[in-house]
């Protein structure tokens, strides 16, 4: 976030919307919080993160000027620097789930007119894989027991100029590099 804005990470303000109970979901809000960023867990309140773990956010964020805001309102997502999302369903849990939890979660689908609400600077991220279009056997799986062509993110907003998904993996990538050299030397 810092890279693709050119300002410190105090400065800077992002939205996650989706499944805020998870692993993406809950270090992004602490290290939003570490960092005295603007953090904004946008989702539906059977998907927000733990209480325990946002008293700890707010916690460090009141000692490093953050902010932690917690919200069900998409329109909550207006005016941050970045627009942050992680797929829905995972690999390893019973598929019998995911249609019911993609019908909840829908309407925090990252769409155009979230990135609209968001601002015309707001840049939109994600850990990948995405689903976004069915060019892959695991999004054509998703979409016969979903019915949903698109989840966490639609495909006009992951291929739009927005998009930082790439170079957001190429920095994860250096990062575990970085990590397997420090701890197998």
């Amino acid at each position: 976030m810092v890279e693709a804005s050119g300002r410190p990470a105090s400065e800077l303000s992002f939205a996650y919307l989706g499944d805020a109970r998870f692993n993406m979901g809950n270090s992004l809000m602490t290290m939003g919080a570490m960092m005295g960023m603007d953090v904004r867990m946008i989702s539906p309140a059977a998907f927000a993160p733990q209480a325990d773990l946002v008293a700890g956010a707010k916690d460090i964020a009141r000692e490093t000027g953050g902010r932690i805001t917690i919200s069900e309102d998409i329109a909550d997502v207006r005016g941050v620097d970045f627009v942050h999302t992680d797929v829905w369903v995972s690999m390893g849990e019973p598929k019998g789930v995911w249609a019911e939890r993609c019908r909840v979660l829908a309407p925090y689908r990252v769409t155009a007119q979230v990135m609209e609400l968001a601002g015309s600077g707001a840049k939109f991220m994600h850990c990948l894989p995405a689903f976004h279009d069915l060019e892959t056997s695991t999004a054509r799986l998703v979409h016969d027991i979903t019915g949903m062509r698109e989840l966490e993110v639609s495909d006009e907003v992951f291929e739009s100029e927005a998009s930082i998904v790439f170079e957001q993996a190429e920095n994860r990538l250096h990062t575990i590099k970085a990590v397997l050299v420090a701890t197998c030397s």
